[in-house]
């Protein structure tokens, strides 16, 4: 806190103790959507528990935020009331940032290696900065150890100790740790399966499993984009022949591989200094008539998923990357997991409780 003397201010030393929780509560509480803040303490010089807080508010990708019924925005010395048009010229802002990030994901949906491979629902998720630089990325895409620069990013995704506790330990295959082969591509580079080759063609190799490929691409503008094609797999509970097993849905493998990626996202962040906001979406294909079969169940949902396709976009910034990744990834996934009556199974994944 700040105390005035005659026209000046000086910093008051407040308890640390309790104190961020407290701010935070007021930013998840009180603003409509809630926001999410990053809080840094610092202590006095006598270290008796008082000292002084820092809070970072980020620019939000769901702005504006309603407060007691009502709209706020900030002027040069004042806060002011705002109008229905400013409201509405915010959202719109905000709905074409997210509508750019559909129309990549649908890119990435055409171009598709294995598009006509297969009978397998494939999952995709494209990540696009909003305000980084035409070569944010150049750092790690143009560095001569590259390759070796993107597999230490995915390995310490994979060894990050908060998100295997909010993944319960569950792994799925395949993962990042399977994305072995690395390739130059136009503007950026990829780490993928082996059969997936350097011009994008898939060459399988005669084995079990060639059609479960994953593939993630890092470009120099800091785009990221994600190809996981067993978001199904074959089940047949009379022994039916091959090819005729019913394809069911892995609802955990959107989960968990949405959390990796909103963790990956989040280094690149750190990694090459971007602070900015970000538009994901998240996509999947090939679901009319399948039911979803989570580890948790024996026997497949009987709820049908009526939709050929899934689409979901939303903005994100790195403060909640940080502090609520599993909020993200709610709002990317729930309505796909409520259709699939499977949101609850991955309550802990799909929240920030600490």
């Amino acid at each position: 806190m700040c105390r005035r003397t005659r026209s000046t201010f000086e910093l008051a030393a407040q308890p640390l103790n309790g104190l961020p929780e407290k701010i935070e509560q007021v930013a998840r509480t009180i603003p409509d959507p809630p926001l999410t803040i990053l809080t840094e303490e610092i202590s006095t010089a006598a270290d008796d528990g008082t000292g002084y807080l820092i809070v970072h508010i980020p620019a939000s990708p769901v702005a504006p935020h309603m407060v007691d019924n009502r709209y706020f925005g900030r002027g040069d010395k004042t806060k002011y009331q705002m109008g229905d048009a400013e409201v509405v010229s915010l959202h719109a802002r905000r709905r074409n940032s997210e509508a750019d990030a559909l129309a990549l994901l649908r890119r990435e949906m055409e171009e598709d290696p294995l598009r006509d491979v297969g009978v397998q629902s494939h999952l995709f998720l494209v990540a696009q900065p909003v305000a980084g630089r035409r070569d944010m990325c150049l750092p790690i895409t143009g560095a001569p150890d590259w390759n070796l620069r993107l597999h230490t990013l995915f390995k310490r995704v994979q060894e990050s100790r908060d998100l295997q506790t909010a993944l319960s330990n569950r792994g799925f295959s395949p993962d990042l740790g399977d994305a072995h082969n690395g390739h130059r591509r136009p503007r950026g580079v990829a780490r993928c399966s082996a059969t997936l080759k350097s011009d994008r063609t898939y060459v399988p190799e005669g084995r079990w499993g060639d059609e479960d490929v994953i593939e993630v691409q890092l470009f120099e503008d800091g785009g990221l984009r994600l190809l996981m094609t067993r978001l199904s797999d074959g089940r047949s509970e009379r022994h039916a022949q091959e090819g005729d097993a019913e394809q069911v849905l892995l609802d955990a493998a959107a989960v968990i591989l949405t959390r990796h990626m909103m963790e990956l996202i989040r280094l690149v962040s750190d990694d090459v200094g971007y602070h900015g906001n970000w538009t994901v979406a998240l996509g999947a294909n090939r679901l009319r008539g399948r039911r979803r079969y989570s580890e948790q169940s024996l026997f497949p949902s009987n709820h049908k998923y009526s939709a050929d396709t899934y689409e979901e976009s939303t903005g994100t910034t790195l403060a909640e990357l940080r502090e609520a990744p599993g909020t993200v990834t709610r709002r990317l996934l729930g309505p796909l997991l409520r259709s699939l009556d499977s949101e609850e199974l991955f309550a802990k994944a799909l929240t920030d409780e600490r």
